[in-house]
């Protein structure tokens, strides 16, 4: 009876070198992982919103993946080929209607990607195409994760643990990196594929090759911050309204974020507008950005949040304000704004670029005072970790979040709150409710309706009547409505109120019922019932992710929502459990239990 030779990578493989691989696996793993998770969410704009999905599969697809590498090490081959296949799924989502897909829940707001009416077949389509999706990436990382399943095997646990634990961490700051330096999806997948083709040592790896062409391919023109892919191109947006180019307008751009409309990169200058007619519709954007920096007297000093590219800056300089100070949370754009924008309001002296999280600026400048703290149009379109549920802006939009804007007003000042309403009024009573919340007095409204957005405006010497004479628009005081506001405990600025999110649901059902299949054929009918399930081990595992994400938003709310904290996060977290492994290894504890008593306290302390 013949028998299938090992794979080469299982062949008298010393411990040193055994524990080596396993290193490498798991740096490639981790990785892979974040760049899975980052360019998934680039190439179709719907998981740009729900990147938890994509941690899940994987998660799932490597626990898989360690239970069956001990008995079948030769699925390891096809981990090229499965990535391959995701990795053409992704590079083609434009050309087979996946980058467009929307979400068929009315419960949550998806600038770009809201469905309002589909139909039973629609909505069907849409949930296997995510639930498919999201096994095609757990089938890649179970594949991927059978050599850590083997070597685990093959060693004392805890020492594989520690190997593991060394690969993983490197495999963060590696990927970190990565972020820092702006690189785009061919040097991450390159990065992560590098290692398991040096494991493989066999043919099948050369389909590594065509993973990173596709991811190049996908990728040709744009950039990538630590937080978005970014598209930038020449922008139609005044030719396409039937008139003819401006001769004096500078070359003029749209940028787009994870495939989705972010802003124009728009030149407003007085002698542009000038050269059109006056009710032009150039003409009437530069009024709606100029609105909070033509409300004031005195105009020292300007703050505008979510800067973006510079048109809000630009607005402040031409209403004369001595200095501006821009904060915005991704250094791409910024780059791209001092480079791209027709005003170049970013290379004047008197204008200072901040690059950080609004919230966090406004929690660590406590005394900074403007006349004008104006909030551009900061819908993020990208999540703030895929270990939670919360978009990059959401801290900066809860009561807490306004009111700490708020005390940056200086007497006589203004605030200014631009925000896009196209999910429906519920958003605009929303904003208005949390705004009147936060500052204690009634926010008066102008609906412009430029990208579906209004301005809310706060200051305590502002009247309807002033306002609407000095810039022209109908000025509106709205009533209050009965909805939840947004507050730090509860931070869900896009969850549409009264609606049940039943399509999110009946993803994760069919994620619940088809994992419970396939742990069941992996483990045995009789897990749950057999002394191979340990109901503590499980119980701890979860607490850990659940106390993993805790730390995320929380340090966000803290420090910023910005890449830096994640990857602090992350790092941190792996620092400590391999801290603990090693201390395991040198003194086994006799008895476990009284390690709970410091565990609950540091728990109640946070």
């Amino acid at each position: 009876m013949s028998t299938t030779p090992l794979p080469l990578w299982t062949r008298e493989v010393s411990a040193r070198r055994s524990a080596w691989y396993l290193g490498l696996t798991t740096f490639s793993i981790l990785v892979l992982e974040l760049a899975a998770i980052r360019w998934i969410g680039s190439q179709i704009r719907v998981f740009a919103y729900f990147a938890n999905l994509v941690l899940m599969a994987v998660f799932l697809g490597m626990g898989l993946g360690v239970a069956l590498g001990r008995r079948y090490p030769h699925l390891f081959e096809w981990v090229f080929p499965a990535l391959l296949v995701l990795a053409a799924v992704l590079a083609l989502s434009k050309q087979v209607g996946l980058m467009d897909l929307g979400f068929p829940d009315p419960s949550i707001s998806l600038w770009g990607a809201d469905v309002r009416m589909v139909s039973f077949g629609q909505f069907c389509l849409a949930t296997l195409v995510v639930v498919g999706l999201f096994w095609l990436v757990a089938l890649v990382f179970l594949l991927m994760a059978i050599p850590v399943g083997w070597w685990f095997g093959q060693l004392p646990p805890l020492r594989a643990y520690t190997y593991d634990l060394l690969g993983s961490l490197l495999g963060v700051l590696a990927f970190t990196a990565v972020a820092a330096l702006h690189l785009p999806p061919a040097v991450w997948f390159g990065l992560g594929l590098l290692p398991l083709a040096w494991v493989s040592r066999r043919w099948w790896a050369a389909f590594g090759i065509g993973v990173i062409l596709l991811t190049g391919w996908a990728s040709q023109g744009a950039y990538f911050s630590p937080y978005n892919r970014i598209d930038l191109a020449t922008d139609d947006f005044f030719t396409g309204e039937g008139q003819p180019p401006n001769p004096v307008a500078r070359p003029e751009y749209k940028l787009s974020v994870n495939r989705d409309f972010h802003q124009h990169l728009l030149d407003l200058s007085t002698a542009t507008v000038s050269q059109e007619p006056p009710d032009a519709l150039r003409a009437r954007i530069q009024k709606i950005y100029e609105i909070p920096f033509r409300l004031t007297s005195r105009r020292d000093r300007a703050l505008v949040v979510g800067a973006g590219t510079g048109n809000d800056a630009a607005a402040a300089l031409r209403a004369g304000f001595a200095h501006v100070s821009c904060v915005e949370i991704d250094p791409v754009i910024l780059r791209l704004g001092r480079e791209k924008h027709p005003e170049q309001p970013y290379t004047r002296p008197n204008v200072r670029l901040i690059n950080n999280d609004a919230r966090a600026y406004f929690e660590q400048n406590h005394t900074d005072q403007y006349d004008v703290v104006c909030y551009g149009l900061v819908d993020s379109h990208a999540m703030f970790s895929a270990l939670s549920t919360l978009r990059l802006d959401n801290y900066l939009y809860t009561v807490e979040g306004l009111r700490s804007g708020w005390k940056h007003v200086a007497p006589g000042g203004i605030m200014s709150v631009s925000f896009s309403v196209f999910a429906g009024d519920w958003m605009l009573y929303r904003l208005n409710n949390t705004l009147l919340e936060a500052t204690g007095l009634q926010p008066l409204v102008i609906l412009h309706g430029y990208n579906y957005g209004v301005t809310f405006l706060v200051g305590r010497e502002l009247m309807p009547q002033t306002v609407q004479a000095t810039t022209g628009f109908p000025v509106h005081v709205l009533p209050e409505m009965e909805i939840r506001i947004p507050t730090d405990d509860w931070p869900f600025l896009y969850l549409r109120p009264n609606t049940v999110p039943y399509a999110y649901l009946t993803v994760l059902t069919l994620i619940l019922v088809t994992a419970l299949v396939a742990v069941r054929q992996t483990f045995g009918a009789d897990l749950l019932t057999s002394r191979r399930f340990d109901p503590v081990l499980f119980l701890m595992g979860a607490a850990f992710l659940l106390l993993e994400t805790r730390m995320v938003t929380e340090l966000g709310l803290l420090f910023g929502s910005t890449w830096v904290v994640n990857a602090s996060v992350f790092a941190g977290v792996l620092v400590m459990v391999l801290l603990a492994n090693g201390y395991v290894i040198r003194r086994t504890a006799s008895r476990i239990q009284p390690w709970y008593v410091p565990l609950v306290i540091s728990l109640l302390a946070v």
